[in-house]
This record gives structure tokens, sequence and C-alpha cells, in this order.
């Protein structure tokens, strides 16, 4: 019984789904790039008159202007970042409870198979299908920066930077959510605790620009991969990366365990 192979089948959809809505997104923001670069001074002039706060909650505070390729791609991502959290934060609460949830655990835990291999293979298959979505946020990146940047010149080597933790911003809430529905007895609703999750963390960052000061910032990834100062400065904060690294090494490893002792409920 492959379970690998059974649960990324399952997944297949959903990666479709995802894929192309992201990279659809990314298309529809930078398209609108062209028109407003025309209007830089105008744009720039804008953004002067919103309150500070307003500007640090959306992450366009700094240096970076709408009206370079990066600065418009930066407020563009955020967006993008809220989508990827939904999406791991969905298969992370969904992995692990949806025989629970769908009654059908006793059918699973008949099977001649550990829980160790059920984990790891259900862990890899959630795992390989953002790993998918990543590759077409890659590509929906650099794709529509090409074809709308309308002869701005950019810094590939930033985006590449901020690109690249796309992947551990998708462990931190694949693995959150894992380890939540190893504690939970049962999780009803997967779409409503992945939203909340992700919405909540954000709203958690926009809230810490708002008022300042790292306190608030300390358990989102929305903070410790801050578009902006990515771009801005070409690396991230190693400080904050460590800290969503800390926390995915601690939901995986709880996770793991818990899950072997977990009472299965079912039928």
């Amino acid at each position: 019984m492959n379970i690998f192979t059974y649960e990324l089948k399952m997944y297949r959809n959903s990666i479709i789904i995802w894929s192309i809505s992201i990279a659809g997104l990314l298309v529809l923001f930078m398209g609108i790039y062209p028109s407003m670069a025309a209007d830089a001074a105008l744009m720039d002039m804008i953004l002067e008159n919103y309150p500070e706060a307003m500007l640090k909650a959306f992450g366009m505070a700094g240096s970076l202007s709408l009206s370079s390729v990066l600065g418009y791609f930066t407020f563009t991502f955020a967006f993008v970042q809220l989508c990827l959290a939904m999406q791991s934060s969905y298969y992370g609460f969904h992995f692990l409870s949806v025989e629970e949830r769908e009654l059908t655990a006793d059918f699973l835990m008949s099977k001649p198979v550990s829980r160790r291999r059920i984990i790891i293979a259900k862990f890899m298959a959630a795992f390989v299908s953002l790993l998918i979505t990543n590759l077409c946020v890659w590509v929906g990146s650099f794709g529509s920066i090409m074809l709308f940047r309308d002869g701005h010149a950019f810094e590939p080597g930033n985006l590449i930077v901020l690109l690249s933790t796309i992947i551990i911003f998708q462990l931190f809430f694949l693995c959150i959510g894992m380890l939540v529905s190893v504690l939970v007895k049962k999780i009803r609703s997967v779409l409503a605790f992945s939203m909340a999750l992700a919405f909540g963390l954000y709203i958690l960052n926009a809230l810490r620009g708002i008022i300042g000061g790292e306190l608030l910032g300390i358990i989102t990834p929305f903070y410790h991969f801050e578009a902006s100062y990515i771009i801005e400065h070409g690396k991230y904060n190693m400080a904050t990366a460590s800290i969503s690294i800390g926390i995915i090494i601690v939901s995986i490893v709880s996770s793991y365990l818990l899950y072997l002792k977990r009472n299965i409920h079912s039928l």
C-alpha cells in the first residue's frame, strides 16, 4: 500500500488550483505595473500622503518605491504569502485529521503499515505538493516581471533571495497545522482553522508594523521573512529566520511523537 502516492494524488486538484490562482494573481498585479510606473512621481507623492502606520501594516515602509519593479513586486508578494500560508495551513490541518474526520481511521490502521510510515508518507506528500506550488511561484514571479517590467531594470539576486524563503515559510504553516491537528481531539472544519492561522499571523504582523517593536513579530513568519526588508537589503534576517526554523523543528518532532501515542478516534 503506497500511502505517499495515494496522498499525492489526493492533493492533485488542490495543487493545480492553488498554483494557477497564485500565478494568476502575480500576472494580474504585475500587469498593472506599467501604467503605475508611467506615473512614478505621482505614485510616490500619493504614498507620501498615506499614514506611515498604514504603510508599515502592508510592508510598504522604507526606501522602496512602488514605481520600481521590485518595490511594486514587494506589495504584490504580500498577497502571495497570504495565499501560501492558507494552502500550507490547510495541508497541515488536513493530512493527519482526515481519517478521523471521515471515519476511515479503522481501515488505515488495519493495514500492515506502522504509524511511523503513515505520518512520514503523509508529511512527504504534503511537502512535495508545496514544492510544486513553490516552483510555480518562482516561474510566475520571474515570468510576470519579465512580461510587465516595461524596460525597467531590477536586481534578480534580491528576488532570488526573497523567493528562496518560500519553502521555510510554507513549512512553518504546514508544521504548525500538523501539530495542532495532533493536539486537538477532532478538527471539524479544516478551512476555518487554516484561515484563522494564516490571517491571524498576518494581522499580528500588521499590528506589529502599526504599533512598533519586535515582540509581536516573534511568532509570525510574515515578519521573519518580510519582503520589503529582503528586497531592500538583499538578504533576510537570520535571527528571525532562525525562530521559524526552530518552530518547524519543534513542531515536527512533537507531532511525530504525539501521533505515535495518539488515541485514534474512529467508528
